[in-house]
């Protein structure tokens, strides 16, 4: 299965995307019916029916994709935030690396990617996941042993397929050796619903690698201080929590 899904996403990558986010969110919306798959008899009623369907579940995602991007505007941006990160990680003594389609940002006068790693180190082309462990919104790196420390995706969308998929790939990965924190970062209102989410099947193995919430609020409120003042996770870790499905 894992390898039709591979293949599947290889052909429609332009449609898709770069790692298994978005096939996965197709997949699981198919399986749990938020996506009814055409008929496969040739049928032109059943074949209309189907095509109604797709048209109201299309407008209904559009209509949802208004509202979201009507609370961004006032939200942090995406990038603020991968900004704040990336600042916070270099006072704390680490090297950082920002995700490579974000690299060239505008921030602050320059770039998101400013100052920041420009090649992940452990991570060629040949190492398994290294092409969605890329995409991570932002990663420090301890400065001696090249070794990633942290992992944060900053999540603004309804889902957060992508997002976990990419820590999946990390956690699990070869190069997690001194991996101590995984972090979903996102707005401090949508904890219930990134909880919900994190409840599904599809993501059963997350308990296990103990991600955390990091609201932007308390981020915002502390990271000063833990510019000037912190140590190592430890700071990050206090103004966190985990995120522990039922």
């Amino acid at each position: 299965m894992r390898q039709g899904i591979l293949k599947l996403n290889a052909t429609y990558r332009s449609l898709l995307s770069n790692d298994l986010g978005a096939i996965g969110g197709l997949l699981f919306d198919l399986g749990s019916g938020g996506y009814s798959a055409p008929p496969l008899e040739d049928d032109e009623t059943a074949r209309k029916l189907w095509e109604a369907d797709l048209h109201q579940v299309r407008e209904q995602s559009a209509k949802e994709a208004r509202i979201l991007a009507a609370e961004r505007e006032t939200d942090h941006t995406h990038t603020e935030i991968q900004g704040w990160l990336r600042d916070l990680g270099h006072s704390l003594g680490y090297d950082v690396w920002i995700a490579a389609n974000d690299r060239s940002r505008p921030w602050q006068g320059g770039k998101l990617g400013d100052g920041c790693l420009s090649v992940l180190p452990g991570f060629t082309t040949e190492t398994q996941g290294a092409e969605s462990v890329r995409l991570i919104d932002v990663l420090w790196l301890d400065q001696e042993s090249h070794r990633i420390v942290a992992a944060f995706e900053v999540e603004h969308s309804t889902t957060i397929y992508s997002g976990i998929v990419r820590m999946l790939d990390l956690a699990l990965g070869s190069e997690a050796q001194a991996l101590e924190g995984l972090f979903l970062v996102a707005p401090d209102k949508r904890e219930a619903d990134v909880r919900e989410q994190l409840r599904r099947p599809a993501f059963s193995r997350i308990a296990d690698l103990k991600v955390r919430y990091l609201p932007y609020g308390a981020l915002e409120k502390d990271r000063e201080a833990i510019e000037r003042f912190g140590h190592g996770l430890k700071p990050i870790q206090a103004i966190s929590h985990l995120l522990t499905p039922a």
